[in-house]
């Protein structure tokens, strides 16, 4: 089915929908790389009008990556709820948007639609708002998930403790970890990338995160970032994994790039469910996604780096995960190029997320050679906090020693909690409140610290 709309005397015309989706998306670079970008911001207006018209059914019939040729266009089809999708089955994209802002369309009523919304349906969408209409309308979902903690209450705002080293070094991952505990850092969980994929390096990571969670009670949940199959290997090795990790992308081949499919998916599933590790809940699943994955693996079908990413959505949401975060920036100039094509991507990628019902954070992060800076980054924190995004990263000194990019820093985290009225995970905070890290008004409370940290180097040196 082609598609058309008309400015004064030009009328601009687009073959499929797939094309339309990908014309109408606000500039970025990795659309351009791609040849896929409008032309001139006069055909992404028409692309937009144009957008605006299609009813949301269309995108039932009509797949924008083959049915028989990807396994995740079959599983958005064959796992769409009809029943959800009644609520909004007459409405158009455009006037899905409007609904999506109107102030009777709460996060309770969202919530009940979730699972009838396609992740085409909300990229369309995103692809008509402004900023502010990707903030408040992800300001109404609410998103809880548990492990050891309750994440992503409202009024709640969580961090991974991201303590990295470039060689995985027993005593410098020790001290970020402590550093970052002692600034309230951690709640969302303590999450390694390791230098090395070994499985017997990783399990020692694990096991030296697991022995400082039970030397000081911590309620929290630590992770790997291994690959999937690393992780199944260390789970039937009997090591203490809490959380499963994994990149995943939105599509077929995007993901064979990534060396998983879904069924090896389903099997790292179901094998961390059966550890039955957490206390209040078994979320086990934490995935990473961010735009432009599909295209530098050659995996995107022409299909739009925003649409990609929001179909990635749908492999997470299959899982029910504790965590899901977009490291937006991470992927280089090339996808996203400056500081505003993140800020954007960061916005549309949390909206996008949240209305398909996933526990969204966000890596706020660029590379040393984008045309960005921390600035940007700040700006991205505060909107993010007012969005009601989950959890961020926390990174010592905001610089990834390890993965050689910029992100958000232990201070970062404590700055926006304080601004906007923030707390931690409910769990954390009596943790925090009852070791003397923290009083009630969330001020740390430096002599604690210092006896803290006394306390720990014991614990490493013995």
């Amino acid at each position: 089915m082609s598609y058309q709309h008309t400015i004064g005397r030009k009328t601009y015309r687009f073959s499929d929908l797939k094309t339309l989706l990908a014309k109408a998306s606000p500039h970025r670079s990795g659309d351009v790389l791609a040849g896929l970008a409008a032309d001139s911001y006069e055909e992404r207006v028409a692309a937009q009008l144009s957008l605006a018209d299609v009813p949301l059914k269309t995108f039932l019939n009509e797949a924008i990556i083959p049915y028989e040729t990807d396994e995740i266009t079959r599983l958005i089809t064959d796992n769409h709820n009809i029943e959800s999708f009644i609520y909004i089955s007459t409405l158009t994209v455009g006037e899905f948007r409007d609904w999506l802002l109107d102030d009777e369309t709460t996060g309770e009523v969202l919530l009940k639609v979730s699972p009838g919304i396609t992740p085409e349906m909300a990229a369309a969408v995103s692809k008509l708002m402004r900023n502010q209409d990707l903030i408040a309308v992800a300001k109404k979902i609410e998103i809880v998930t548990k492990f050891r903690n309750t994440i992503g209450l409202k009024g709640h705002f969580s961090t991974r403790l991201q303590p990295n080293h470039p060689t995985d070094d027993p005593k410098g991952i020790a001290a970020s970890m402590i550093d970052g505990l002692l600034y309230g850092s951690g709640d969302a969980v303590i999450g390694i990338n390791p230098a090395t994929d070994s499985a017997q390096e990783v399990g020692n990571l694990l096991l030296l995160m697991d022995t400082l969670r039970q030397q000081f009670d911590i309620p929290t949940q630590s992770c790997v970032l291994s690959h999937v199959t690393t992780t199944l290997e260390l789970i039937n090795q009997g090591l203490p994994v809490d959380l499963c990790f994994q990149s995943i992308g939105g599509t077929e081949k995007s993901n064979a790039s990534f060396g998983i499919n879904l069924a090896l998916l389903d099997e790292a599933y179901e094998a961390t469910l059966s550890l039955k590790r957490g206390t209040i809940g078994q979320n086990v699943m934490y995935f990473e996604t961010g735009q432009g994955s599909e295209l530098s693996a050659n995996a995107h079908y022409g299909v739009d780096q925003q649409t990609c990413e929001a179909r990635g959505y749908a492999v997470a949401r299959r899982y029910k995960p504790l965590l899901v975060n977009t490291v937006v920036g991470f992927i280089g100039p090339e996808y996203l190029y400056d500081g505003k094509q993140i800020i954007r991507a960061a916005l549309e990628d949390h909206f996008c997320g949240k209305l398909l019902g996933l526990p969204m954070g966000c890596d706020i992060c660029y590379t040393n050679h984008a045309e960005a800076d921390q600035d940007d980054m700040d700006n991205l924190l505060v909107l993010l906090g007012v969005a009601g995004c989950n959890f961020i990263m926390g990174v010592p000194g905001s610089d990834d020693i390890m993965l050689n990019y910029q992100s958000t820093s232990f201070h970062d985290a404590i700055y926006l909690r304080k601004v906007l009225g923030l707390r931690p995970a409910p769990e954390f905070e009596l943790w925090l409140l009852r070791q003397g890290i923290m009083d009630e008004k969330g001020n740390l409370l430096s002599k604690r610290n210092a006896e803290m940290i006394q306390e720990m180097k014991k614990l490493w040196t013995s």
